[in-house]
């Protein structure tokens, strides 16, 4: 395990100050074992800074089963690109199982995305997460005013240590906003998503996300049947049970 013993907050306060891609190199060279997270929207960036500067790369994405074949096929665009791996952690079957057994394919429609979600994605993440010492993330600031106006450069991962492991988690993109994002893309001519020229914004699930309409924050795509407040998997909330 990579012994790390920066203070966090003086870290953050630095690095904030700093490029995605100065943040990215300060993870990449402290860390061994660590991971960058591909959601398979604009995590492209992460991947496209980062592919220089350390080879090897670890990614993973997060296979929940109800992805749109769009997002299928970037992944796979996005790995024959940058000519690397991308390990896909899927749900255990037999908790799945159950849970459409029980309440069939839907039920998030009725009470809520977070036991499916827990499911199909918690679950995978906490089982990729306890094998890395930290992880990389696309987080933005600008991504959810009401939920992640506060996320940090450079933090302790609450949700995610456990009493053996302090998991630290980093987020280069965090006080990038969503255009500096695309301009980028569209510099960089990165492959990226089909759905965005279909409206979408922010992409998950496909029962579970929706383009948006002109003037509308993107999160408003996402579970647009609950109140604006629950628009979290739960990925990134650092009061989840471990």
């Amino acid at each position: 395990m990579t012994q790390f013993n920066h203070d966090i907050e003086a870290l953050n306060a630095e690095l904030s100050t700093k490029s995605p891609r100065e943040i990215l190199k300060f993870a990449l060279s402290n860390f061994n074992n660590i991971a960058i997270s591909f959601s398979g929207s604009e995590d492209v960036v992460l991947i496209e800074l980062a592919h220089k500067l350390a080879n090897p790369l670890q990614v993973f994405s997060l296979d929940t089963g109800r992805l749109h074949p769009e997002t299928y096929r970037f992944i796979d665009k996005v790995r024959k690109h940058y000519k690397i791996d991308i390990e896909t952690m899927s749900p255990q079957p037999d908790k799945l199982q159950e849970l459409t057994k029980e309440k069939g394919l839907f039920s998030f429609y009725e009470d809520g995305h977070a036991e499916c979600c827990g499911i199909r994605k918690i679950e995978p993440l906490r089982r990729k997460l306890a094998t890395v010492d930290a992880w990389i993330t696309g987080q933005r600031k600008d991504q959810s005013p009401g939920t992640r106006s506060n996320v940090a450069v450079v933090e302790v991962d609450e949700a995610f240590s456990t009493e053996d492991k302090r998991l630290i988690k980093f987020n280069p993109l965090a006080n990038w906003t969503s255009e500096e994002v695309w301009n980028y893309i569209r510099m960089s001519e990165v492959p990226y998503n089909e759905l965005h020229e279909q409206g979408y914004i922010s992409i998950g699930c496909e029962p579970c996300t929706r383009p948006v309409l002109p003037n509308q924050h993107e999160r408003e795509g996402r579970w647009w049947w609950e109140e604006a407040t629950q628009k979290e998997c739960g990925l990134h909330v650092g009061n989840i049970e471990k």
